[in-house]
């Protein structure tokens, strides 16, 4: 790659296409949030107990592990043969619809025939669906950003998957006022609509048209290293599993130690600070380089961590909160960007998909334990949540740098 090339290209961001995709992770983000408020409660109303709940969660974060990479590779795949990724991406939006619409439609059958057995099979169908278009879709951003302007492309997405996962604490008591029919249709209609909005600012398009040189350095990069691959989904496992406890650790906290405690504000605050913080924390990371700017917040969540044990009013937890959102948008900046710079630019989409693989691993064990974690003193919580900052903080520093090529 040309100097010249290397700078026009580093220093240019596809912003209406960087819009485009951050709609349809506010989409992604919005329906996880509805898909969680109604779980138990649709389950419940065919007479399932709240444990098939936990089940199910692990269940389609498992079949995830699988699903993100395959799902990320075949992406990889129809691009190089068709120049696009999003007859998947329709794909996956088509299935997620429907099956968002055929969960509440299945929830009203009396709890006393066998239809009542569809509904688990269709919220796994529905989790599946996810994961047929989010790999595809969110590895695009390696298209319309390069070097060190991806954190702050990518800071865009954190900020619409920040507002969209506010609606939870802030909003939830709202959206189970609709009912599940509504809310669910609302979530399918956002869903597409951010799709169509993609289309619309021409998905394929792309930051830079490499020459026949620059083309002939992408085949010699595409040769997969396991040992990256392995690297990203350590990082996806340590990010996610921190940040779930970190959650979890956030809810006892308020729940045991404080009087009052006005939970939704304090959760909502997370992601507002969340949303609030991810344009400036893109700016850092280009100022201090990604990896060093997710390390940092790392470091700030590890903090985190270490603080909430000893907080006993709204206000210091309000506060805490903030810092908690504001150190995570460095990390969340960074995590797509860092999988795009740990593969050839050719296997975009397995490099995501591997990440959200280990993220959804992390998940799966996370449910797994979670209940156990309820009956333990706080401080396991803590000294789990810092090992798993700790360990995604080691895949990142020891990542091996390597310059490669936008997407072709």
């Amino acid at each position: 790659m040309t100097s010249q090339f290397a700078k026009t290209v580093n220093n240019k961001v596809l912003w209406a296409q960087v819009w485009g995709l951050a709609t349809v992770q506010g989409a992604i983000a919005l329906l996880w949030v509805i898909y969680n408020l109604y779980l138990v409660d649709l389950l419940s109303r065919l007479g399932f107990s709240t444990a098939l709940a936990t089940a199910l969660l692990i269940v389609e974060n498992l079949l995830a592990v699988v699903m993100e990479p395959l799902m990320g590779s075949l992406s990889d795949r129809l691009q190089q043969q068709l120049g696009t990724r999003f007859p998947l991406v329709s794909l996956g939006v088509i299935l997620t619809v429907g099956a968002s619409v055929a969960i509440p439609v299945i929830a009203l059958a009396s709890p006393e025939t066998a239809l009542r057995w569809v509904l688990p099979l269709m919220m796994v169908a529905w989790a599946l669906a996810m994961t047929v278009f989010r790999s595809p879709a969110l590895s695009l951003l390696g298209r319309y950003a390069f070097g060190t302007r991806l954190p702050q492309a990518a800071s865009i997405l954190t900020l619409v998957g920040g507002v969209a996962g506010a609606m939870g604490p802030l909003a939830g008591q709202i959206m189970l006022g609709w009912g599940p029919m509504v809310t669910f249709i609302v979530g399918s209609v956002v869903l597409l609509l951010a799709a169509a909005v993609l289309r619309l600012f021409q998905p394929n398009v792309s930051l830079a048209t490499a020459s026949a040189e620059e083309s002939a350095a992408i085949a010699a990069q595409s040769v997969i290293s396991w040992q990256r691959l392995s690297l990203v989904f350590g990082a996806g496992v340590g990010v996610t599993l921190g940040f779930r406890l970190l959650m979890l650790l956030f809810s006892r906290v308020l729940n045991s130690q404080i009087p009052n405690a006005n939970v939704s504000l304090v959760m909502g605050s997370i992601f507002i600070a969340l949303a609030l913080t991810a344009i400036p924390a893109g700016t850092l990371a280009i100022r201090l380089g990604n990896r060093r700017a997710m390390v940092l917040g790392l470091a700030g969540m590890a903090l985190v961590c270490v603080l909430i044990g000893v907080v006993r009013q709204n206000t210091m937890a309000v506060g805490l909160a903030f810092l908690f959102g504001a150190t995570f948008s460095l990390v969340s900046n960074g995590t797509i960007p860092f999988a795009l710079s740990m593969v050839p630019a050719p296997k975009a989409g397995l490099g995501t998909g591997i990440f959200f693989s280990g993220g959804a691993a992390a998940s799966s064990l996370f449910g797994a334990i979670a209940e156990t974690l309820q009956a333990m003193p706080p401080s396991v919580g803590t000294l789990l949540g810092v090992s798993a900052l700790l360990i995604a903080g080691i895949c990142i520093a020891r990542a091996p740098r390597q310059r490669l090529l936008a997407s072709s």
